[in-house]
């Protein structure tokens, strides 16, 4: 079977998923086709165990043949980060600018740093023997989120304002930051180069300056090129050109793709929305990007929920996977809190904004695709035929599980209780200022 006819059936699968559920559960629908994928995983598990029917083997390598790492870091991944970058208002992300960068940048290091001490803790104290350099690289790739799963879940359930584009902000930037800790980790564990201040300071340049910049650049030109012509259906078709062509050339160019696409985004969500499409155009932007959106995503959440197929999980596995979501979860915390001591000394934030944000750190394709890049047959256990790979792909799909199915699906109180506390907050100071106006 061709990656084509694949892509079309899982395709389909995804829809029908979505309208079973728009049906029946009304549950988000990523939320609830990853949770239908993973109870066809468990089916197809079950009757293999049971030899009632044979197709778990089949399916695990229908799934490997896509090839999810490559479909997802070279595929789809552009065109998500696009659709999700157009809808973010300039103004917002000015006023948050500052928030932002701390929680990309800083809060993202803690958290990789916490991750990986406490977990090469945990691993002395069970005696599993993995180098530090390989639970640091777990906390690398664990610790962005997920711009996919956050914008996919999170921004549609309307949160405050300032929360909301901190959480999206950060999602859509941290990438860049993440993928240096990331690359630097790996070189120092598989590489036979070791990484010095110049070379980690120039990765950094050339990814992330380098994608901000070609994204820039290529914002620009596409914006020009839709102020110059009044046909709607072009219009639209040149949106198209930044997520297909403009990604594949960062990736040639050696810079990061998925900043470009961000900062592209934005550029053509309010630079060329109220300047350079037509006005059908413009009110079809929205649902163009929305339909594209929603297809992926489906298709993205169903093959998370089928790549349990391919793990061989093993009895320390599972320890290894209960161990890792409090781990992510209190490391998420303390990055965010600590960011928050320092907010906090200029600006008024809702109170529900650092439980929000610790509870929306959604984790998602992303980080698995990170994990599925770890090379295979590093033995920690030889006699149990488990290596770093493993480990690494299992604790991940664990946090990534766990944040799509509960934290997705419980985020929804705290949000409707933040939206309650900023109503009365506002009602409180407009009744201060009538107060000191009568007086």
């Amino acid at each position: 079977m061709s990656v084509y006819h694949i892509l079309c059936y899982f395709g389909a699968a995804a829809v029908l998923m979505a309208y079973l559920n728009s049906k029946l559960g009304k549950f988000q629908p990523t939320i609830a086709i990853t949770a239908g994928a993973i109870m066809l995983s468990l089916l197809l598990v079950f009757t293999g165990r049971f030899h009632i029917f044979e197709f778990k083997a089949v399916a695990a390598h229908v799934i490997n043949e896509l090839d999810f790492q490559h479909f997802l870091l070279e595929g789809i991944l552009g065109f998500l980060l696009f659709a999700g970058a157009i809808n973010i208002k300039l103004t917002n992300l000015k006023d948050q600018k500052w928030e932002i960068t701390v929680l990309a940048l800083f809060a993202t290091l803690v958290s990789t740093f916490f991750i990986g001490f406490v977990f090469y803790g945990f691993c002395q104290l069970i005696g599993l023997p993995l180098a530090l350099v390989y639970c640091l690289l777990f906390g690398a790739l664990i610790s962005p989120t997920d711009p996919i799963a956050v914008l996919a879940i999170v921004k549609k359930l309307q949160a405050p304002e300032r929360i909301s584009t901190q959480i999206e902000g950060e999602s859509l930037f941290n990438d860049g930051f993440g993928l240096v800790i990331f690359v630097t980790l790996f070189t120092i564990a598989f590489g036979d180069i070791t990484p010095t201040v110049s070379s980690v300071s120039l990765l950094f340049l050339q990814e992330a300056l380098g994608g901000i910049l070609y994204g820039l650049v290529l914002g620009t030109l596409v914006h020009k090129l839709i102020c110059h012509t009044a046909d709607p259906s072009l219009e639209q078709l040149l949106t198209l050109l930044i997520p297909s062509a403009g990604y594949a050339l960062a990736s040639s160019l050696g810079v990061s793709g998925p900043l470009a696409m961000v900062v592209t985004g934005i550029i053509i969500g309010n630079w060329t929305r109220s300047q350079g499409f037509s006005p059908k155009t413009s009110d079809n932007l929205n649902h163009f990007w929305e339909l594209i959106e929603e297809f992926l995503n489906c298709l993205l959440f169903l093959l998370i929920g089928l790549l349990m197929l391919t793990f061989a999980f093993h009895r320390e596995d599972w320890l290894l996977m209960a161990f890792a979501i409090p781990l992510v979860l209190v490391g998420r915390y303390l990055s965010v809190r600590l960011s928050y001591l320092g907010f906090n000394r200029f600006r008024r934030y809702n109170p529900m904004a650092v439980s929000i944000l610790t509870w929306g750190g959604l984790r998602g394709g992303l980080a698995i695709a990170m994990a599925m890049s770890v090379p295979a047959g590093i033995m920690v256990l030889p006699e149990k035929n488990i290596d770093v790979r493993e480990i690494m792909l299992v604790m991940t799909y664990a946090v990534v599980v766990f944040s799509i199915l509960v934290q997705g699906s419980t985020i929804t109180p705290m949000i409707t209780k933040a939206k309650r506390l900023d109503a009365e907050s506002h009602q409180a100071t407009s009744s201060d200022n009538a107060g000191g106006r009568v007086q």
